[in-house]
């Protein structure tokens, strides 16, 4: 490979990180992150698991796809707004760095934020209730994949042209629910019907499970390298909008 690909990439990745890093030190501890990112997987989690029973292993599993989707889905609509009101976006856009650049270290955030706390969830679900891994490479891969993913997915909320987060926080939070209730998360594929099944499948959140189904189940109903490819699919599909987003906004001044 050409040695100056190889230093623009390492270049952009460097930038990326540097934006990460500057948002985990200044957001992970804000209230809006704590609120939407930590508790409320857990909160629902708990409030539909509340009376039936479940194994450990299933509920691990569940609450993993919860929690990397609700978590690395709640940073984009939080931070970027925020960023914009205060005016510090402003300094990140006029930074000598690309677009992408700026994107990859917003997805990184929330990403890395939703890995931390999946992984906290999986230790307590492996050493206080007992649960078994049956592939712990799919998992991890659930994780990271999945998390990337739905980050990039909450970014599309916050390239959204505003400067109030409350105006992007509603649109996320119903999309979220909407994807929830047509997932496979609560109501497993096989006890779906048939028109229930194929809006499942339009569900990023659907492989997610499935994936860490067959991670931690060993019962997922779909090839799991299929699950991984959607999710890998699902960044990049996720991505374009929040780049034309993003210069549009650019465009009215946002």
């Amino acid at each position: 490979m050409n040695q100056g690909i190889v230093r623009r990439i390492i270049d952009e990745v460097s930038q990326a990180w540097t934006v990460a890093v500057k948002d985990m030190r200044v957001y992970y501890l804000k209230p809006g992150m704590i609120m939407f990112g930590l508790m409320m997987p857990f909160f629902m989690f708990f409030s539909f698991s509340v009376r039936r029973e479940m194994a450990a292993a299933q509920g691990v599993a569940r609450l993993l796809a919860l929690t990397t989707f609700f978590t690395a889905a709640s940073t984009g609509p939080f931070v970027i707004p925020l960023e914009r009101r205060l005016g510090t976006y402003d300094r990140l856009l006029a930074a000598p760095m690309s677009l992408f650049s700026l994107l990859l270290g917003k997805i990184a955030v929330g990403a890395f934020f939703a890995i931390a706390v999946s992984v906290v969830a999986l230790v307590v679900g492996v050493t206080v209730f007992g649960a078994t891994v049956s592939s712990p490479g799919f998992l991890m891969a659930g994780v990271i994949i999945g998390s990337f993913s739905f980050s990039t997915l909450g970014l599309i909320f916050g390239s959204i042209p505003t400067r109030n987060p409350g105006d992007v926080q509603m649109p996320s939070t119903l999309l979220r629910w909407g994807l929830l209730f047509i997932s496979g998360v609560f109501v497993p594929l096989t006890e779906m019907g048939g028109v229930a099944r194929a809006l499942a499948y339009v569900s990023p959140l659907t492989y997610a499970q499935d994936l860490m189904n067959y991670a931690v189940l060993d019962a997922g109903l779909l090839n799991p390298w299929l699950d991984v490819i959607v999710l890998l699919v699902g960044c990049a599909v996720f991505l374009v909008p929040s780049l034309l987003m993003h210069r549009r906004s650019r465009q009215l001044g946002y």
